[in-house]
């Protein structure tokens, strides 16, 4: 069961592992807050202070990763790995660790090339992809990428960042 929920803290621990990282800057706690505070967040998260990672990387990492857990041997722009499920035990007063959202340099840099985006846009647009992932959102048929879609325009719009699906 899923309710909104516009009331939680949140705690984000950020690595960098890549050094073309360092020249960049992003309101990641904007953007991800943004995200929970429109979606529809599980009855499981709620009442509790939440806890994620982002790990800023390169290709060859997500790569690994991505042929890893995705039998997907190539780099990928953004990957998302939960923690907990519902039925997991998690004591009372414990914060919900939401997962990890992994980002990859290279190809969001050549994405945002290639569709005219500014590499901050994409980048934010990323991250409120990847914190839906956490929360169960997806995009394997065409109604639950529609909804996804959607909630992620309407996020973005709140940030200020154009429709990332118009050409």
């Amino acid at each position: 069961m899923r309710r909104k929920s516009n009331v939680f803290s949140l705690l984000i621990d950020t690595v960098v592992s890549s050094p073309a990282w360092s020249e960049q800057s992003f309101d990641i706690e904007t953007a991800v807050k943004k995200a929970l505070a429109m979606a529809d967040v599980p009855i499981h998260m709620q009442g509790r202070d939440l806890e994620l990672s982002v790990v800023l990387t390169d290709d060859a990492h997500i790569q690994t990763l991505n042929r890893d857990y995705r039998k997907k041997d190539k780099p990928t722009n953004v990957l998302s790995f939960t923690i907990l499920d519902e039925d997991s035990f998690l004591p009372d007063g414990e914060a919900y660790p939401l997962g990890d959202i992994i980002l990859a340099y290279e190809t969001i840099e050549r994405e945002a090339a290639e569709q005219g985006k500014s590499f901050h846009d994409h980048v934010l647009h990323l991250l409120v992809h990847g914190t839906l992932h956490l929360l169960g959102y997806d995009h394997e048929n065409d109604t639950d990428a529609n909804a996804m879609e959607s909630l992620e325009i309407s996020v973005l719009a709140q940030l200020g960042i154009a429709n990332p699906y118009t050409s």
